[in-house]
């Protein structure tokens, strides 16, 4: 299974979300630190949860770690944009 298909239903699972972008962004690092060359290094993840209006950044960062587990460390780079 896909990368991006893991980190969308860890966080379909763990949020009641408005919306939910997952954007797989490692063609744009190839080559660069960090690039296996899987092609799933570096992603983007677009948020934005009523769970998260009482939260800090960083309270909603954890949050994600959390909800993603093991899978937060199978990659390189996660970019995160939540609301």
């Amino acid at each position: 299974m896909k990368m991006e298909v893991k980190i969308r239903e860890a966080l379909e699972r763990a949020f009641e979300f408005e919306s939910l972008e997952v954007i797989n962004e490692s063609a744009l690092h190839a080559g660069h630190s960090g690039d296996d060359g899987s092609g799933e290094s570096h992603f983007r993840v677009r948020l934005k949860a009523g769970c998260f209006a009482q939260m800090s950044r960083i309270a909603r960062h954890r949050a994600v770690h959390t909800a993603l587990g093991s899978l937060s460390t199978q990659i390189h780079a996660l970019a995160l944009e939540l609301s």
